[in-house]
């Protein structure tokens, strides 16, 4: 081959014009999903300390706040729920009359080329913070699986018949896919798809959204559910396992510390691929930015190019309202 003088690679990066010519990876707005988070009232909008700019909002303010994100260029939104009242086994998360319910109903109706997808977790909904229900052992609490599929699934039913276009499971149950695809298509909702946290690592960087949720665990910790993060063969079961169950995309959390994983289910499946920006990372490029250590629009168009890069097709983040337009 060919070398230096002659061959010189700066020639296609002589000016933007030429950059913009060659670029390999491109994210487009139709690729953004914007997650908010839904809190019983009206007129209500409470700032989250840790995630400058992201706040919990009443259903009647989270339909204001889809409207700025649709009229931004972005078509999805990711809805969570902070309820009226919490308990152990996570009732208000099945109320046809819940806040995500509520919201869900509501923007479908005034915005209905809006692509809605709710998350389907325990964690917003129990007064301990645990994803599963919790199984008394002695001394200790274990979080029970099988029992936990059933409330799951009456979560997914509650979300579709409120208007929801696709069903997300993030609590790492097994079988909950399977449960799930069950009975949404027992419902009558064999056409909605399931996007699956097929792998979420018990990650350091969800602490914001927990405050955003008040869903932090009243005891221990969420390791026996999510995954390590040294593990990397086990996501490719875990995401292999999904979609043997019936997922229809597949979804990897944290986004920033999972690029090997997100490269690996590119090249082994055939699939969409999503990619969360979490809280955590969220907050690191705000706070940076506040401090003048980066420049915030400039990172977060990096790190959207790099994920897009490793392989993801859908980039759910925090920053997608502010920078759709960017695109």
């Amino acid at each position: 081959m060919a070398h230096f003088p002659t061959v010189r690679p700066r020639r296609l990066r002589e000016n933007p014009a030429i950059r913009d010519l060659v670029r390999e990876i491109r994210v487009h707005p139709d690729n953004l999903v914007m997650p908010i988070f839904v809190r019983p009232g009206k007129k209500e909008r409470r700032a989250i300390a840790t995630m400058p700019g992201i706040a919990q909002l009443s259903p009647d303010e989270a339909l204001r706040e889809c409207e700025a994100i649709a009229k931004a260029g972005v078509k999805s939104v990711l809805l969570f729920g902070i309820p009226e009242g919490k308990d152990a086994v996570a009732s208000w998360g099945s109320r046809e009359d819940g806040v995500v319910q509520q919201a869900l109903t509501a923007i479908k109706k005034e915005i209905p080329e809006l692509l809605l997808i709710a998350d389907v977790c325990l964690c917003d909904y129990t007064d301990h913070g645990h994803c599963g229900l919790i199984q008394e052992a002695g001394e200790r609490s274990l979080i029970e699986n099988d029992s936990t599929l059933e409330i799951l699934s009456k979560i997914a039913g509650s979300m579709a018949r409120a208007g929801a276009d696709i069903i997300a499971p993030s609590d790492m149950m097994d079988g909950r896919v399977q449960k799930i695809r069950d009975e949404l298509d027992a419902a009558g909702f064999k056409h909605l798809p399931i996007l699956s946290y097929a792998v979420k690592y018990a990650s350091s960087f969800y602490g914001p959204f927990r405050e955003a949720l008040d869903s932090a665990p009243k005891f221990g910790d969420r390791k026996s559910y999510q995954m390590d993060p040294a593990n990397f063969h086990e996501a490719l079961r875990e995401a292999r396992q999904d979609l043997e169950e019936g997922a229809d995309v597949l979804m990897v959390k944290p986004a920033l510390t999972s690029l090997d994983v997100l490269r690996a289910l590119r090249e082994r499946f055939d699939v969409p691929l999503a990619a969360y920006q979490v809280s955590g990372e969220y907050a690191a490029i705000k706070f940076a930015a506040q401090h003048g250590a980066i420049d915030e629009a400039s990172a977060v168009l990096e790190t959207w190019t790099v994920l897009k890069r490793a392989g993801a097709d859908i980039l759910i983040s925090y920053f997608a309202k502010d920078y759709a337009s960017h695109l």
